[in-house]
């Protein structure tokens, strides 16, 4: 696997979650779609970047934020994509962005046994 986009936001335990899932696959590179309380608290790895957005912003605004900072930092045709955190705006705009990119996307999750694509 080679690039991981997630949501880091809301929901309790969903943290938790992301970091499970950026620790158990070998990923090249992991982008996190998240706030400046998550950039400011979030304990990052060396592979991840962050995409900072301003969730109060329409949902057009959000996803053009997305794109403009993964534009050109894919070299992939897909990337793995987890929602777990965050809202449906904020997963809305980011799987919009991701199309919008013209990738396609593989749902990857957190199990018991590792990490899974749905």
């Amino acid at each position: 696997m080679s690039i991981l986009v997630a949501s880091l936001s809301t929901g309790k335990g969903t943290w938790l979650q992301v970091s499970k899932l950026i620790d158990v696959e070998k990923w090249d590179k992991v982008y996190l779609v998240t706030n400046e309380f998550g950039k400011q608290n979030y304990n990052k790895k060396d592979n991840v970047e962050y995409i900072i957005i301003d969730e109060t912003k329409e949902m057009d605004e959000l996803r053009d934020t997305i794109a403009n900072e993964l534009k050109g930092k894919v070299k992939d045709t897909e990337v793995g994509l987890n929602l777990v955190s965050g809202s449906g705006k904020e997963h809305m705009a980011l799987l919009s962005a991701i199309l919008k990119l013209g990738l396609g996307i593989r749902l990857i999750a957190i199990t018991n046994k590792g990490s899974t694509v749905l």
